[in-house]
């Protein structure tokens, strides 16, 4: 069928565009970012060259508009970049996942004039952003935040563009802290007003009062940074307000369902990743004479995987499709992003049982997909609150 104006793409394909930008994105990745995994994994860090590398290649700012110096494309796009970079390295998936589908959407929907256009070109030109949602307290119950904001000044003179907040707090697995210079922080200006006083704040790396803390030691995903932020008596203007005072949830639920999108991409990627190194080992390893993909019950595990893959990457596409055409998707949100995940996990799980005791060992590549993707089950939104999400919407 040939496509034409009048004939939307289906959810199902691709347009000659966004297969082109997804091939460049993965040729990149295995020219670029393959090379460097081991080592990514084992020093916890990501070489600050290829992060430049990222914003030369256009995948840090997708949906910032030109006019701001972005690539002007869609969310799909983002999608497909983080999907493309994890069949790589989850890794770097996750840390243009967060950039693009987490700051650069809540700048886009919440920010005003004055705050995209001083934060948006940055943005798609060297700066990172990170999310700061989660504290020690609040992990899956984000709303039962800790962190405190209050007026600098007295009421009149907070009312002047020269009144400010003061923030204190301490946010807890925060992705993309050690690299990041802008974070938006989530901070309760009235505790008696529970959820409805929690607002949201940009924050620069910067601003008195502001440290980046400990970074964890993690099971997976660990070039990936995941840090504790400090924030005592840190002084942010009242310019920085993100939205309206008081509607900070608004902006952490609705960019996180957006999010769990993104999260869905990047353990397609994985999963992908871990498939295709398979699928590659089974040709090429002998055992009775033959390659153990001669094997009916091997070919019918990768089938079987393949299917799978194939399900979640469809899951995340309609998901990213719907997102875009301004219709409803929470709960294919949801639902690709739990899936996805339990996916990733046995995809990666059956390569390291095919690649036998190779695939227990550091030198081939199963092990740290193996390890990388368990965390899909975690953050973001657990498996278990993806369900009640999934209920909710089913049922009323």
């Amino acid at each position: 069928m040939q496509q034409t104006d009048s004939l939307p793409i289906p959810l199902t394909r691709l347009s000659q565009d966004e297969t082109l930008f997804r091939d460049s994105v993965y040729e990149f990745a295995d020219r670029e970012i393959r090379p460097h995994v081991r080592e990514m994994d084992e020093h916890a860090k990501i070489p600050p060259q290829l992060l430049a590398s990222l914003f030369d290649l256009g995948v840090m700012g997708i949906e910032v508009p030109e006019a701001h110096g972005g690539a002007g494309a869609t969310f799909f796009h983002s999608v497909l970049a983080v999907e493309a970079l994890s069949r790589i390295d989850p890794s770097i998936g996750v840390l243009v996942d967060v950039q693009n589908t987490l700051v650069i959407n809540a700048l886009m929907r919440w920010a005003s004039d004055a705050q995209k256009a001083a934060y948006l070109p940055k943005l798609a030109s060297g700066t990172i952003g990170a999310y700061a949602l989660s504290e020690s307290g609040s992990g899956s119950d984000a709303f039962a935040m800790g962190t405190r904001a209050r007026l600098r000044d007295d009421v009149a003179s907070a009312r002047q563009a020269s009144g400010g907040w003061t923030l204190d707090g301490r946010k807890l697995w925060i992705t993309n802290g050690a690299e990041a210079d802008l974070f938006i922080i989530f901070a309760n200006v009235n505790p008696d007003a529970g959820y409805r006083g929690i607002t949201a704040f940009l924050v620069e790396r910067g601003f008195p009062g502001f440290t980046v803390g400990r970074k964890e030691d993690k099971l997976g995903i660990r070039a990936s940074s995941t840090c504790e932020l400090l924030l005592e008596d840190c002084h942010v203007p009242r310019a920085n307000v993100l939205g309206d005072v008081g509607k900070g949830y608004k902006v952490a639920i609705e960019t996180l369902n957006e999010g769990r999108i993104g999260i869905g991409a990047q353990m397609v990627g994985l999963a992908q990743g871990a498939l295709d190194a398979t699928i590659q080992y089974t040709k090429e390893r002998k055992q009775f004479g033959k390659a153990i993909a001669d094997f009916q019950g091997v070919q019918f595990q990768i089938a079987r995987a393949a299917t799978d893959v194939e399900a979640a990457r469809l899951m995340v596409y309609n998901a990213a499709r719907l997102r875009d055409a301004g219709m409803p998707f929470l709960k294919e949100a949801a639902m690709c992003k739990i899936f996805s995940s339990e996916v990733a996990e046995r995809v990666s799980s059956l390569a390291v049982n095919l690649f036998g005791g190779y695939g227990f060992v550091k030198d081939y590549p199963v092990e740290k997909f193996f390890r990388d993707a368990k965390i899909g089950q975690i953050y973001e939104g657990t498996s278990n609150l993806q369900l009640q999400t999934i209920a909710k919407q089913i049922l009323g």
